[in-house]
């Protein structure tokens, strides 16, 4: 009976030790489980800021690593944005040559990319969106997708979050576009229009220089104030004057290059000096500008001008 009793209470000892320790047990968990929580909540927002998910970045082209056929940048229609899943699994970002455009970067299917001025790249920031996004795809890339890097520094190569939720390829923080009327590879129909919109170097720099000046024109042989005297790559033609962005379109590269839309320029923004002429192929008569000249009627060149000379 004694040794019984005995056993007994040592049961009950032993029972209230393990309830003892079980309640510590529960009480070190649920320190221990905070602490879980507050280092995951921790690591989250940094997730989030790059916005990147299992995204993979791979060197060389999609054809190098075996992309399947009609994915990615090969899935996507000329001038439309990437809405299917299959054309979100990857994108290629390729340092190239389009048209005056050396170096600009193009996808997987050879389309020019661009960047917009009115985006900000510290930090990331795309301000191109619902209408906009329409006329200007964003390049957009699945969280779980791949980005196929060729020519380009892995370090310039990021992406940001958009208003509608998507993940956005950048180049050296710039957000970065098709254009909805290139539509076949090689085109550089988006360059300079609006002043604002350019292809997009490797580094995320505007393709063909920059595009806007500070030289005043006055009248004539040579307008400016001599403050770009440097030959300009590129220019912006505006069909009204006072750079109105009720039309435009964009130049650049070396030597002659005629205007698409001739005979309609009422102001022009210029990176440096160029030659402005009247007629196709740099004849006729020519002024040489230097920076941006806001009225084109002031030098007797408004709706005028038909070809422009670089360099």
């Amino acid at each position: 009976m004694f040794r019984k009793r005995m056993g007994m209470i040592a049961a009950a000892a032993a029972t209230g030790a393990m309830l003892l320790t079980a309640c510590g047990g529960n009480d070190g968990g649920t320190d221990n489980g905070a602490a879980g929580e507050s280092s995951s909540a921790a690591a989250a927002p940094a997730a989030n800021a790059a916005g990147a998910g299992d995204l993979a970045f791979l060197s060389g082209s999609a054809k190098k690593n075996n992309a399947p056929a009609n994915t990615g940048d090969w899935a996507n229609q000329p001038g439309k944005p990437a809405v299917s899943p299959v054309a979100k699994k990857w994108v290629q970002l390729s340092a190239a040559k389009a048209g005056n455009l050396d170096p600009v970067v193009v996808n997987g299917a050879g389309f020019t990319l661009y960047r917009f001025d009115k985006d900000t790249a510290n930090p990331s920031k795309s301000n191109c969106n619902d209408a906009c996004a329409v006329t200007w795809p964003p390049v957009v890339v699945d969280p779980r997708g791949k980005i196929f890097i060729d020519g380009v520094k892995k370090s310039d190569v990021g992406v940001v979050r958009r208003d509608d939720g998507t993940l956005q390829v950048t180049l050296g923080g710039w957000p970065v576009y098709r254009f909805s009327k290139d539509l076949k590879p090689g085109d550089t129909n988006g360059q300079g229009v609006g002043g604002t919109w350019f292809g997009v170097t490797p580094d995320g720099q505007k393709a063909g220089g920059p595009a806007v000046g500070g030289g005043q024109a006055a009248d004539g042989g040579q307008t400016g104030g001599g403050a770009n005297t440097a030959p300009a790559t590129s220019a912006v033609l505006f069909d009204d004057k006072n750079f109105a962005d009720n039309g435009s379109q964009g130049l650049s590269g070396q030597g002659c290059q005629n205007v698409a839309r001739d005979n309609i320029a009422s102001s022009i923004q210029a990176g440096g000096s160029l030659k402005i002429w009247s007629e196709a192929n740099c004849t006729g008569q020519s002024k040489i500008i230097n920076g941006d000249v806001a009225d084109l009627s002031t030098i007797g060149f408004d709706n005028t001008v038909s070809s422009v000379f670089f360099g």
